[in-house]
This record gives C-alpha cells, sequence and structure tokens, in this order.
C-alpha cells in the first residue's frame, strides 16, 4: 500500500470520529499554538526593548563618575553637569567622530496664559536630531541659524497641549508665545510623544542649546554622545574620549563610556532566556496532547482489530499495518499542528497590536512547531502502531 494510500484511510479515519478527532487535536492545537505565540511576542518585547536601549548602533554615550576621593570631599559632585561646550569642541576632533550629540536637561514650569504645567525643557544642538529624530506632526523644526543665534524658539510635545488648554478645545500652538522659567518661548513646532515601553507619556519641550543656557543661566552640559561613522569604530572614539577629558581635568577614570549596545545585548540575552522557559511551560501542553493522541489511538485500534485481521488475512504485512498506524497518528498530530500554527499566530497578532511592538512570527519557530507535532504523532504513535501489527491475524477476526 502506498504512502496516498495510507494518508487516504488516515483522512477516512478522522472523518469518521470527528468530534473524537477534534479533542484529540486540541492539546497539540494549544501547545503549538502556544509555543509560537509566547516566541513571538518574547521576540516583539525584545525588540521593543533593545530599540528603547539601545538607539542608534553606532552611538555611544558619555557620564561622568566621581572618585571616592573627590566624592568625600565634596558630595555634591555626583549632581554636578560634568561637560562644556569647549568639551564638545574637544571631542568633535576626535578623528573617528563623526557628530557629537549635546543636550541638558532641567524641569521647569511653562505657562500659556493663565494655564501653567511641568515639563522637561531640553536644550539640544544642531546635530541632535540628526541621530535622534523628533517625530514633527505640526509646524517645523530648527533652523541652523536658530541654534546660532539661541533664539528663542521651542518645539513642544503634543501632550502638553493637553494640560495648557480647556477640555474641549482644539488649539494649535504654532506660533503662540509660552513662558518657560519666566522667559518668553515661541512654538515653532509640534511633535508626537514616544508610545514606547518606557516614555511614560512624558511632557517635553526642546529649545536650541544656547537658549536654554540663557534661560537657566547656566553652560554645563548634561548629556553628551558621540556617533561613529562605522559600529566598529564605537570603541575606540570611546576610549580616545574619556582618556582625553580624564587628561583635561586631571581625573583617573572619572569619565567613562555607557555602550548603550551593550546594554540591549545583556536584555536581549534575559528576554531570550524568559521566552525560553515560558515556552517550555507551553510545551507541556504539547506532551499531555501527546498522551491524549496515544490513548485514542489506542481505542481505534480495539475498534478496529476484525479490520486489521481482515488486511492480515489478504497479505498485509507488519510492517505495512505498523506504517498505516504512524501516518494516522502523523496525520492527527500534523492537522493540530498546522491550526496551532494559525492560532499562534493569530494570537501574536492581537497581543503585539495593543501592547504597541511587532509582532516577530519567526518561520523557523513555525517549522519547527509543526515537525515537532509530528514527531509527537511518531513517538506516542509507535505503542498503538505495534499494537495493531502485532495482533494475531486468526484472533483479530474472531475479536467481537
Amino acid at each position: 500500500m502506498s504512502i496516498m494510500e495510507n494518508i487516504k484511510m488516515a483522512f477516512s479515519s478522522l472523518r469518521a470520529h470527528k468530534m473524537r478527532s477534534l479533542l484529540t487535536m486540541l492539546g497539540i492545537i494549544i501547545g503549538v499554538g502556544s509555543v509560537i505565540a509566547v516566541v513571538a511576542i518574547g521576540q516583539g518585547g525584545e525588540a521593543v526593548l533593545k530599540s528603547q536601549f539601545a538607539g542608534e548602533s553606532n552611538t555611544i554615550s558619555l557620564f561622568y563618575m566621581p572618585t571616592d576621593e573627590e566624592f568625600q570631599a565634596n558630595a555634591s559632585s555626583l549632581y554636578e553637569d560634568p561637560f562644556t561646550q569647549e568639551d564638545v569642541e574637544l571631542l568633535k576632533e576626535i578623528p573617528e567622530v563623526t557628530r557629537v550629540v549635546a543636550s541638558s536637561t532641567e524641569t521647569s514650569m511653562i505657562r500659556h496664559r493663565e494655564e501653567s504645567t511641568d515639563t522637561a525643557v531640553i536644550g539640544m544642538n544642531e546635530v541632535y536630531t540628526d541621530v535622534y529624530p523628533i517625530d514633527i506632526s505640526e509646524g517645523r523644526n530648527f533652523i541652523a541659524p536658530e541654534y546660532i543665534s539661541g533664539a528663542r524658539v521651542g518645539i513642544i510635545s503634543s501632550n502638553v497641549i493637553e494640560d495648557l488648554f480647556e477640555e474641549g478645545e482644539e488649539p494649535s500652538l504654532i506660533g503662540e508665545v509660552l513662558y518657560v522659567n519666566g522667559q518668553p518661548i515661541e512654538i515653532v513646532g509640534v511633535y508626537e510623544e514616544e508610545a514606547g515601553l518606557f516614555s511614560y507619556g512624558a511632557k517635553s519641550i526642546f529649545i536650541p542649546m544656547k537658549t536654554w543656557q540663557t534661560i537657566f543661566a547656566k553652560n554645563t552640559i548634561t548629556e553628551v554622545s558621540l556617533q561613529t561613522e562605522n559600529v566598529d569604530e564605537l570603541q575606540i572614539a570611546g576610549e580616545k574620549a574619556t582618556k582625553l577629558l580624564n587628561d583635561k581635568y586631571n581625573k583617573e577614570d572619572a569619565y567613562q563610556t555607557l555602550n548603550l549596545e551593550e546594554i540591549a545585548q545583556g536584555i536581549g540575552q534575559v528576554t531570550r532566556i524568559m521566552t525560553i522557559i515560558i515556552s517550555s511551560i507551553a510545551g507541556v501542553s504539547l506532551l499531555v496532547g501527546g498522551i491524549g493522541v496515544m490513548n485514542i489511538m489506542l481505542v481505534s485500534v480495539t475498534e478496529r482489530t476484525r479490520e486489521i485481521g481482515l488486511r492480515m488475512s489478504i497479505g498485509a504485512t507488519r510492517g505495512q499495518i505498523l506504517f498505516q498506524f504512524l501516518v494516522e497518528a502523523m496525520t492527527l498530530t500534523l492537522i493540530g499542528g498546522l491550526i496551532g500554527m494559525g492560532l499562534g499566530t493569530g494570537v501574536s497578532f492581537i497581543v503585539s497590536h495593543f501592547a504597541g511592538w511587532p509582532p516577530l512570527v519567526s518561520f523557523p519557530v513555525i517549522i519547527g512547531g509543526i515537525l515537532f507535532s509530528m514527531l509527537i504523532g511518531v513517538v506516542f504513535g509507535i505503542l498503538p502502531a505495534n499494537k495493531a501489527a502485532n495482533l494475531n491475524p486468526i484472533d483479530a477476526l474472531r475479536y467481537e
């Protein structure tokens, strides 16, 4: 008997007991669907975490950590702004560095007419948006002369508008003047705040760095990042930058680098381990489903004992009987695996849609899930198939 004839017989047997076959496949469906959904959701979450932490792959951040002696001498040194515009100009001279991103942040009250709210005021230099783009939804971005002159202009996040206008109004702040720390700022752009995992709906307003320094009467810079043309040059640029600043201020490893890509890799490793653990737990249902397949196949062998005896009496070999029931078990688990694949993919897309991250349905995981379900059919179908193959033809024909 050919493989196709065995497959046809398997489908015929499944159709003859539709409800029983469906209930038997349920464990396989849930198992395969759970594994695919968990892996897809886990990979999507990993991608979001890495993007939130890593940002641009060829960017490295600098930070200042005072030595123990310095901290003991001045406890507030940990909170002092560590960079100056002179430092930025020095860092630009490093051959591997293509851009030096500088920014400063201060929380301040902003006011529009009678309404006010606390907002993060971020001063940025002219290359900030080249590395960390701002999604302008209304108005425009800053132009070069505004950075150079320290123009009193700002780009505000859209969620600030809700705090500055009464409910029911549909205002536009473009061209309006807000007061930041008591100083007037004309709004030239509105941007959509990030909807990422770590954004927390933060309210902020961007202004040119010179404007920020004027408003808050500070010349220091709180955050500095370096960008290189080639990601392989990041480590070299970071080492040169820290050496340059430590030598300038006569410090010993006080200035260090924060490689966000390394943090992202660590996060990825943690999320992968968690995904594997959860997938393993979900995979237990596949084991339960396999036991169900074995149970129903044993029932099927008992019910079809006379059929088996009849086939043996007209020349069917034990190998053919064994293969017939193995194909039936594999067909049962394969159909369950395919349904589970569709279910798992659908669930991952739904969860990802509401969570706001990309559903990364892995093709190898899908193929692996289906093949594993077929393997379960073989493993748990061996016992019933072997029982059928070892029946005595005469006893089988006499079976009632």
